[in-house]
Order: C-alpha cells, then sequence, then structure tokens
C-alpha cells in the first residue's frame, strides 16, 4: 500500500487546539469539553475538536444575527459579495490539496477522488453562486385595485436576504454540503452558523479559516462543532434564526421540519433516499453494468442518491448482475491515502455494523449473494456487495442502508420497471439507461423524482437544482432555486 504523506499544512491543521469560530474568535466550547475524531480507515483517533454548548450556539446565533442587522455585511452591494465568493473560492483552489486530505483523513473517502470531486465541485459551485449576487432582482407591476379606480399607484416586488441561517450538514459529503448552504446565503447578503456533522467538522473549520482569509466581516459564518442532540438541537430550536437548511436523514429532517414549523421559520431539508437504476432490454449492456457499479459503489455507497435499487430487463438480468459483481470483486479497498485504491472505508463503525446487518437480513431472508457480503477492520470497511432474489417489500429494497449494497431486481416491460421504480417512500434520484428516446421520454415523467439521469448517475452541476420527492426532502439545493430559498419577496405598493 504506497501512503502518500500528508501535507505539513495538514499535519498542522490537525495537530492545533480544538477550537470553533463563533464571530471574530476562534473559541473553546464554553464548557472546556472536547470530542474525539477518529480516521475511518484506522479506527485510531485523529484529534480533538469542541464539544459545543447550548451556550455556544446561542452566541454563534447572536453573532450571526448582529452581522445580519448592524454591520458592514448589511451594506455591501452584489458586486462586493461576489467578488468576496470569486475570492473564496480562489482561496479553495490554492488550498485544494489540504482540504482533500482533511476530507480524507476525517471521513475515509479517496483524497485524490475527493480534490478532483468534493473541492472541485466546491469551488465550481461557489463561483457559479458568486455569478447570482448580481442577478437577484424584484419587479414592478401594474396594479389594478378596481375599489380605488381614481387613484395612482406604484408598486413593485422586492427580494430581500432571508436573514440568520442555521445550517446543518451530513458527514458523507463535508465540504460540498457546506458549501451549498454557504454559497446561496453569502450570495444573498444572509449570514450563517453552521453545525457540521458530529464525525466530520474539519473541513468545515478549514473553510472558516479560508472566509475569514477572504475579508468577510465578523460573524457572517460561524462554525459551531459538537453533538446533533446538544449543538444542532439548540440551532433549530433558537427563535434568531430565520431559515433552517438540513441535509442527513429523513427521520432528523422530519424532526426538525416540525420543529420549524412551530416557529415557521423557514426550512428546507434534503433528506434520504433509495434511487432505482432502471436498465431497458436496448441499453448498451457494459455501460450499463459499468454505470450501475459506479452508481453504487462511489464514496463507499455513502450516497443520498446513490443507485441502491437496481432493476434489469429479465432477459439481461442475470449478465447484467454478473458484470457488476465482476466489477465489484475487481475493486481494492484500503486507506484514502492510497491513489491506487477503489474504495475506503465507512465513516464509523456504527455505519459498518449497521450496513452489515443488512447483509446477514439478506442472508437470513434466503437471498443471493452474488458478490462481497463481509466486512473487515482494522478501519470501518465493508466489501462491495450486490443482492439478488429479493422481494420489493424487504427492508433491503425499501430502507436506505447508505452503504455499498446493491440490491438487483428483473423486470418484464416499461410498465413494470416504472412500478417498482415509484414503489418507494424516496424520490431523490433515478437514472435510465436506455438507447430509445421515445421510452426514455415516456417514462421520466412518470417517475417520482427530483432528478432524472440518462445513461449516467448522480451527475450534478450547479446550475441544476437538486432535491427529492416524497419522503426525500423539501425544497432544492443549487440552481436558481437555492436563491429563492435564501430569499423573501416583500410587495410594496405607493399610492401616488
Amino acid at each position: 500500500m504506497a501512503i502518500a504523506p500528508l501535507l505539513a499544512a495538514t499535519t498542522a491543521f490537525i495537530q492545533r487546539a480544538p477550537r470553533m469560530l463563533i464571530g471574530a474568535h476562534w473559541v473553546e466550547a464554553a464548557d472546556g469539553q472536547t470530542m474525539p475524531l477518529r480516521n475511518p480507515a484506522t479506527g485510531e483517533q485523529l484529534c480533538l475538536v469542541p464539544r459545543a454548548t447550548v451556550d455556544d450556539v446561542d452566541r454563534a446565533v447572536l453573532a450571526a444575527r448582529q452581522a445580519f442587522d448592524d454591520s458592514p455585511w448589511t451594506r455591501t452591494r452584489p458586486r462586493e459579495r461576489q467578488n468576496l465568493l470569486w475570492k473564496l473560492a480562489d482561496l479553495m483552489q490554492r488550498d485544494a490539496e489540504l482540504l482533500a486530505q482533511l476530507e480524507c483523513l476525517n471521513n475515509g473517502k479517496s483524497a485524490a477522488v475527493a480534490q478532483a470531486m468534493d473541492v472541485q465541485l466546491s469551488i465550481d459551485f461557489l463561483r457559479y453562486m458568486a455569478g447570482w449576487a448580481t442577478k437577484i432582482e424584484g419587479a414592478s407591476v401594474e396594479v389594478s385595485l378596481p375599489l380605488m379606480p381614481d387613484d395612482q399607484f406604484h408598486s413593485f416586488i422586492r427580494r430581500e436576504a432571508v436573514g440568520v441561517v442555521g445550517a446543518i450538514v451530513a458527514w458523507n459529503f463535508p465540504l460540498l454540503l457546506a458549501c451549498w448552504k454557504l454559497g446561496p446565503a453569502l450570495a444573498t447578503g444572509c449570514t450563517l452558523v453552521l453545525k457540521p456533522a458530529d464525525e466530520t467538522p474539519l473541513s468545515a473549520l478549514k473553510l472558516a479559516e479560508l472566509v475569514q482569509e477572504a475579508g468577510y466581516p465578523d460573524g457572517v459564518f460561524n462554525v459551531v462543532t459538537g453533538t446533533g442532540i446538544t449543538a444542532g438541537s439548540a440551532l433549530t430550536h433558537n427563535r434568531l434564526v430565520d431559515k433552517l437548511t438540513f441535509t442527513g436523514s429523513t427521520a432528523v429532517g422530519q424532526e426538525i421540519g416540525k420543529i420549524a414549523m412551530d416557529s415557521m421559520t423557514r426550512v428546507t431539508l434534503e433528506l434520504g433516499g433509495k434511487s432505482p437504476t432502471i436498465v431497458m432490454a436496448d441499453a448498451e449492456l457494459a455501460s450499463a453494468a459499468a454505470g450501475a457499479a459506479s452508481a453504487i459503489f462511489f464514496n463507499q455507497g455513502q450516497v443520498c442518491c446513490a443507485g441502491s435499487r437496481l432493476y434489469v430487463q429479465r432477459k439481461h438480468f442475470d449478465n447484467v448482475v454478473a458484470d457488476i459483481a465482476g466489477i465489484a470483486n475487481a475493486m481494492k479497498l484500503g486507506n484514502g491515502l492510497d491513489s491506487s485504491v477503489d474504495m475506503g472505508p465507512l465513516i464509523s463503525a456504527r455505519q459498518q455494523e449497521r450496513v452489515y446487518r443488512y447483509i446477514e437480513m439478506g442472508r437470513d431472508s434466503g437471498a443471493t449473494i452474488a458478490c462481497g457480503g463481509e466486512q473487515f477492520g482494522p478501519g470501518y470497511f465493508v466489501q462491495p456487495t450486490v443482492i439478488a432474489d429479493v422481494d420489493q417489500q424487504h427492508a433491503l429494497v425499501q430502507e436506505e442502508i447508505f452503504g455499498p449494497v446493491l440490491v438487483a431486481i428483473p423486470f418484464d416491460d416499461e410498465a413494470d420497471a416504472l412500478r417498482l421504480a415509484n414503489d418507494s417512500p424516496y424520490g431523490l434520484g433515478a437514472s435510465i439507461w436506455s438507447n430509445d428516446l421515445a421510452a426514455v421520454h415516456r417514462m421520466i415523467p412518470k417517475i417520482k423524482s427530483g432528478s432524472v439521469w440518462v445513461n449516467c448517475h448522480s451527475a450534478l452541476d450547479p446550475a441544476l437544482p437538486f432535491g427529492g420527492y416524497k419522503m426525500s426532502g423539501l425544497g432544492r439545493e443549487m440552481g436558481h432555486a437555492a436563491i429563492e430559498h435564501y430569499t423573501e419577496l416583500k410587495s410594496v405598493l405607493i399610492k401616488l
């Protein structure tokens, strides 16, 4: 195993004293408590970070509130917000290797892939959102007002920043998800308190350093590290927060949504998925098999829109499953600092245990383990696994596993494929593998999913809104839709 050496800056960052950013200051938790982070590839302790208290979160929200209500930030013009986001993106480009190494050490993913994808997509997204800062528009309206026929009016609609944003993100793409929240918040003139996932706060803390270096006023961006049950809950319940945005499990998202409704706090939720990959009879089968393998095994299957349900037209089912199993069996598992590794560990021992429990559930029910099916250490590794002969109503098919486990089921015709694809509480993503454009265009409107990819899967672009139907959430990330979610509309009527 050829483990790449860490940058001196990466080592120094990990070894620094546990601090988080509140207002202008890097601070410990109010009670001095810390919590350990572990390297998923080894299971060993990586470093310590502050375990924020309710008081810490309240101070961070107050700093954001003051920055939004009464600071130089409230007077920045669109061009200035644009330029600050560009500068932040440039700083991230400069420190791309450092950010990628932090993602690898903290999350387990490949450092090379993290630099090419996670970090680069984050940079691209911030640059895209920078452009929106100068394009936020209102409208003038000619009103009728029939009860005042003799009067003249001037009427217009303003689009204004929503205010203080409380953002909570998941551990599977720590940096990218943080930027999905930060980009539209800063482009529109909001302020932000970010609570990264318990397990993966390192890249968010480095991002906070870069926000300061870029020249953002104090309090515009704050990062509090800690547990969801304390810090996340405190942020969710704080009445000075104008908007909550959450990426994570459906169960937690439901709770956040209920709390938000109590105070009518604006809320967007990007939640779980159980995305279907549909391989039609006319598909290029080798490409479809490779695409289906990538759709589930990328990022160790820890992707909300992972193609975790495979549906193949019956006559090709055995061959496609065998091809995917062959790809899985050839994958090299190991430390993400080794550039030759195809798949890294899962995030934690708990997640490893959870994923393996689903595999055992399949064995116990008589399903066929076409490949993989084992776990190992040190670290939190689960082999890429394909399971066939599973009933559509089985938990393996209906529940989000969030690991490298693919369930494969044959179908008979187009109607059958659509029925199976939509038979899920989730609706985040779906892919169709076919060269029959007529069939593809018939199927796309009938698939209940926020994204449909054709002959590819999980292909994301900053200009395309991303989010889900059904239990996969509310609202959208990215695209113009993100700007709408970080602003309020104000109607103005002036009698002349």
